[in-house]
Order: structure tokens, then C-alpha cells, then sequence
């Protein structure tokens, strides 16, 4: 399964951060992917296959265009 996310979007992941929280920000995207959480601000950086297979679903995709 080809799973499609963006900059910005807000996602969960299979194992929640210490802090608590499951919701991660994408801030970086390419051969590694790079999250920060949205609890503590907290930056971690994994490699594009480990993160598309921890990946559950998108919580809040990216607005575009908005204004």
C-alpha cells in the first residue's frame, strides 16, 4: 500500500511519544523523514521505510491554497 503524505500534515504512528501524545507534524520529507511532536516539540528523524511502515493514518492533512 502507497501511502501519500505531504509537509505539514499531521499523522499517527503505530507507538506513541513518552510524552504521551501519538500525533506527529512531517517537517521534512524526502530519503529520511523527519516528525516533530506535537505534545512536547520533540524532532526525531527516520529513514522513509521504517516511518511508512510505523504510519497508521494521516490525522489532519496539510490546508493548501487557503486564504
Amino acid at each position: 500500500m502507497n501511502k501519500i503524505f505531504n509537509l505539514g500534515d499531521i499523522v499517527k504512528m503505530k507507538k506513541q511519544h513518552p510524552c504521551g501524545v501519538n500525533a506527529w507534524e512531517i517537517i521534512r520529507n524526502g530519503a529520511d523523514i523527519k516528525i516533530k511532536c506535537t505534545g512536547c516539540g520533540r524532532i526525531v528523524m527516520i529513514p522513509r521505510s521504517k516511518f511508512e511502515k510505523d504510519l497508521k493514518e494521516i490525522i489532519q492533512a496539510k490546508q493548501e491554497g487557503v486564504e
